[in-house]
């Protein structure tokens, strides 16, 4: 999927003006309405970096999410595609017009923030007649084009209300009705459903895919949410320190990390230390022997290393003291200790100890687990497809990181609105 997302400036930048400006002519007649195109973008705010020499190019009717921690840049790149921010260098298209310099108004985007800013005063439909009114849009259509935008989230019924008197959920989908009330190429949404409880937000999840999904409209959206992310992308963007760590669709990047730093920020991994053996698809750990399906390009032999297990891929097996002990020596398995045994719905999830202080994390289907107590003697097995080997030094900075993002969640956005 990395083909069309980096865009290399070194041709461009050795071409003659007469070439660059047919290159860029063509290209720009080649990107239909609803592209958003970012070629070599940068953004400082001071001496800070917060955009770091991003490319990415999103297709019509997309949904992509740009996933991160705070501080990552995602948001900072939302702003500049909707013009609030403008780049310190790089180029911005949407639907084949550059819009570097063009004010937020004249950009055929609009935007959702996590504070829906509803005027009080006003009623439902006169909250999303506001824009329609600004742009001078005749009054015989306003009525019609109200009606439409109050029937794509199902709140017709609503439109004489006040904000005061609708639920979050309710004002979240005001907020949408008056974003795409001028059906714009594209939709921009930060953080919009960080508000919402949990039960709400899983809903409109679902409300919010299948709203994209049937309008064809371009989406992307702005979250540190792994689970809104995984569940409404047609592709995702995780953002690190400003940079793009991987982009693919959710089963890719949940499936075949391309970092350290991606395989434990979705989701969790069991990281375990070990060194390299001369088969660079295995490593040789204190705990046991881990075999991989395939070897990292940056280990050799004698490399130290670290193997990332999720703890959905890891067996738990009841077993006596002598079998754990024989288990030590087979690959991808290792003996240990349940310390810890949590219900969490559908699941079961096993903490068991392997020594030196260091456990492995389980998680098994209700229907599936085994009853375990806590001080049983198991052992944990896995598949070496379920095995991803990554540098020592990657992974421990990765496992400091996303500690740190974990420590420090990402503070209520801006309530600035379109």
């Amino acid at each position: 999927m990395h083909d069309d997302v980096t865009i290399s400036a070194q041709n461009t930048s050795q071409a003659s003006p007469a070439a660059a400006e047919s290159n860029t002519a063509a290209t720009t007649a080649s990107e239909p309405e609803g592209t958003v195109v970012l070629e070599g973008v940068t953004k400082k705010f001071g001496g800070a970096i917060a955009v770091d020499n991003i490319s990415l190019h999103v297709q019509p009717g997309e949904f992509l999410s740009l996933l991160g921690p705070s501080g990552c840049g995602k948001t900072t790149t939302l702003r500049m595609i909707a013009g609030f921010e403008e780049p310190t260098s790089g180029r911005i298209r949407i639907s084949g017009q550059d819009v570097v310099s063009i004010p937020p108004h004249k950009r055929d985007v609009n935007t959702v923030f996590q504070a829906y800013a509803l005027f009080p005063h006003m009623s439902v439909a006169e909250n999303i007649a506001y824009g329609l009114r600004h742009k001078g849009t005749p009054k015989s259509q306003i009525r019609q084009h109200v009606t439409d935008a109050l029937e794509m989230v199902q709140m017709v019924s609503f439109a004489d209300r006040k904000p005061t008197q609708l639920s979050g959920g309710q004002q979240q989908r005001i907020a949408l009705a008056r974003a795409l009330v001028n059906r714009p190429s594209v939709l921009l949404l930060d953080e919009p459903l960080g508000a919402l409880d949990r039960q709400l937000r899983e809903e409109m999840q679902i409300e919010l895919k299948l709203l994209q999904s049937r309008l064809g409209i371009t989406f992307i959206f702005v979250t540190h949410d792994q689970g809104e992310a995984l569940s409404m992308s047609d592709r995702i963007a995780i953002m690190r320190k400003g940079r793009i760590e991987q982009l693919d669709d959710a089963d890719s990047i949940y499936d075949n990390p391309a970092s350290a730093y991606v395989a434990g920020f979705i989701g969790q991994q069991n990281f375990i230390p070990g060194t390299i053996s001369p088969n660079t698809s295995v490593m040789e750990s204190r705990f046991g022997v881990i075999h991989a399906a395939a070897a990292h390009a940056e280990l050799d032999a004698g490399s130290e290393a670290q193997a990332a297990v999720r703890p959905e891929a890891v067996t738990v097996s009841a077993t006596s003291p002598a079998a754990a002990e024989a288990a030590a020596t087979a690959e991808n398995e290792i003996p240990g200790e349940v310390i810890g045994v949590s219900h969490q719905g559908e699941t079961l999830q096993f903490l068991v100890s392997i020594g030196q202080g260091r456990t492995l994390l389980s998680r098994v289907p209700r229907p599936n687990a085994p009853r375990l107590a806590i001080s049983d003697n198991v052992v944990c097995s896995w598949d070496a497809a379920s095995v991803h080997l990554f540098p020592h030094e990657q992974a421990t900075e990765a496992q400091a990181d996303i500690a740190r993002a974990i420590s420090n969640p990402a503070p209520a956005t801006s309530s600035i609105a379109l």
